[in-house]
């Protein structure tokens, strides 16, 4: 399988541009205050871990020239219910939830050799997407969802571009030993996962 670096991010610069139109109408100070609490939110433990993953697994399992799809997928989920969060949607357990898709982009990267099909696996990352955008939408400060919701998608963005940069030094550095490489990511992210939700 060959990997083309630069496909998986154009999801990402096509959902950050959408938003780059609301963050325009943003007050300035308050959009600035907002905008860098949105860039610092992805990156608690569980967010980052997440994001991550996906972009890993977006490069080793989805076929040549469709990898954009996985963080594109999480992005447009992450965005909408990230609304719905700033509206005050709430479900129980979220926390809890947010840490099992952890453990679950962990077994989906030790099973990349033999993925499931594409709408389902697509499905969970859009799922997981949801959840992570319900708990961001649920923190959006008061001074503007708009500028807050283009700084966490911006940071989202990058984490998959780098799990992105992960999975092609894998397969590029490491040749025939890439598949139990990225199975063993995979694994170290399960528990990862597993441990988050203990501490919960």
């Amino acid at each position: 399988m060959k990997f083309v670096p630069v496909k998986p991010l154009r999801g990402a610069a096509v959902a950050l541009a959408g938003c780059a139109a609301f963050a325009a109408q943003a007050h300035t100070g308050h959009g600035a205050a907002g905008l860098a609490q949105g860039l610092a939110h992805p990156l608690g433990a569980d967010h980052l871990l997440a994001m991550v993953a996906v972009g890993v697994w977006s490069a080793s399992a989805l076929p040549e020239g469709k990898a954009w799809r996985g963080p594109a997928t999480f992005l447009l989920a992450l965005a909408a219910s990230a609304a719905l969060g700033a509206a005050g949607v709430q479900l129980p357990f979220l926390e809890h939830l947010i840490a099992l898709s952890v453990v679950a982009f962990g077994a989906m990267l030790v099973a990349s050799r033999r993925p499931l099909p594409m709408p389902l696996s697509l499905g969970l990352v859009a799922l997981a997407g949801a959840l992570h955008g319900l708990a961001h939408g649920a923190e959006a400060p008061a001074s503007g969802f708009a500028p807050y919701a283009l700084g966490f998608l911006a940071t989202t963005a990058l984490l998959h571009g780098g799990g992105v940069l992960v999975a092609l030094a894998i397969r590029h550095g490491l040749a025939r030993r890439a598949a139990p490489a990225l199975a063993a990511l995979g694994a170290l992210c399960c528990g990862a996962g597993a441990y988050l939700l203990g501490q919960l």
